[in-house]
């Protein structure tokens, strides 16, 4: 079977033997995957020898011991393990059911849409507070749709024009270019009292932009750090607010943890209501419902062969893409 991986600094199509299904793991032949864009380049430019991406949905195929909650033939979503490839050995509890009134294509964003909604739990938001999203890639995007969807206040911070379009057309009208613009919508909006949460969704490693987060942040309010960014900070500026910060951790509970991932232990919900892979579902749902829109965000589509080629083209050139898709012909 075919599969995409990192080699000296570029990507590749390397042939591997068909795995086999092992316990509380489910065997998926995979329709699409989705491309996270920065996390994948990072592995290219980093790791030589890393197999690609993180999200995508097939049919199940078989199931391994443990596995009752899919069966053969079924729709599924899966996390967390080497997706661009035509065959994948999913784990149980990262592998969902497709409801219907979701596509293919959309089902392929839901492991990204995990680790959207656990950033945003990670703000511990309440019923119509404010939150301020830095930066609106695709994190930022769907991000905003969920906060949207929820009734929480957003506002957006984002210096290419495209980027907000693009969210401005989902009904999220505040969506500001700099530093002005964001004084403004903030006094609109909370009275001058500031956000209860910033998000930081950029990937800017070589900046730190956990400062401008506070000075848009409420007293004790909270920063959480989503994107790649550095994480130096003024400690006066965080002394004045008393302030918060989290950094995200991909999908949620769960995530690097083998007992969990791998040897199929659940975390009882009265302990963890949110796990990562009841994350998974809950962006399943809310497609399903269409509270929120994906199929807006795709703006390219690949066969899978043209992958390795679009990985060169977009680190020369990212700012014309936002949601990709890569359909397993």
């Amino acid at each position: 079977m075919r599969a995409i991986k990192s080699l000296n600094g570029a990507a590749v199509i390397a042939e591997l033997s068909e795995p086999e299904v092992k316990p509380q793991h489910v065997k998926v032949r995979i329709d699409y995957s989705s491309v996270s864009i920065g996390t994948e380049l990072l592995m290219i430019r980093t790791n030589p020898e890393a197999f690609l991406g993180y999200s995508a949905t097939g049919i199940v195929l078989e199931v391994g011991e443990g596995v009752t909650h899919v069966k053969p033939g079924q729709r599924v979503a899966c996390y967390g393990t080497p997706a661009h490839r035509e065959i994948m050995i999913s784990p149980k509890h990262l592998t969902a059911l497709v409801p219907d009134g979701v596509s293919a294509e959309e089902a392929a964003f839901s492991g990204i849409g995990a680790i959207c909604i656990h950033a945003l739990r990670q703000a511990n938001l309440q019923f119509g507070e404010t939150v301020v999203i830095i930066g609106v890639g695709i994190l930022g995007q769907i991000i905003a749709r969920i906060a949207h969807a929820s009734n929480y206040r957003v506002i957006a911070m984002e210096p290419l024009k495209e980027r907000r379009d693009i969210l401005a057309a989902a009904g999220i009208t505040q969506v500001c270019s700099n530093d002005e613009e964001m004084k403004q919508a903030l006094a609109q909006t909370t009275g001058g009292k500031g956000a209860d949460s910033v998000l930081v969704c950029a990937s800017t490693r070589g900046e730190s932009l956990i400062d401008n987060a506070m000075h848009w942040l409420r007293d004790r309010g909270s920063v959480v750090i989503v994107g790649d960014t550095g994480c130096e900070f003024d400690r006066d500026l965080f002394f004045s607010k008393e302030a918060s910060v989290h950094i995200s951790r991909a999908g949620g509970p769960g995530r690097y943890d083998k007992d969990y991932e791998r040897a199929g232990f659940d975390y009882p919900i009265g302990y963890v209501r949110w796990t990562e892979g009841r994350n998974i579902e809950d962006f399943l749902r809310m497609i399903d419902e269409n509270r929120i829109d994906i199929q807006s965000l795709i703006t390219d589509r690949l066969a899978f062969n043209d992958l390795p080629e679009f990985y060169m083209r977009i680190s020369k050139n990212p700012r014309p893409t936002m949601g990709v898709t890569v359909s397993i012909d």
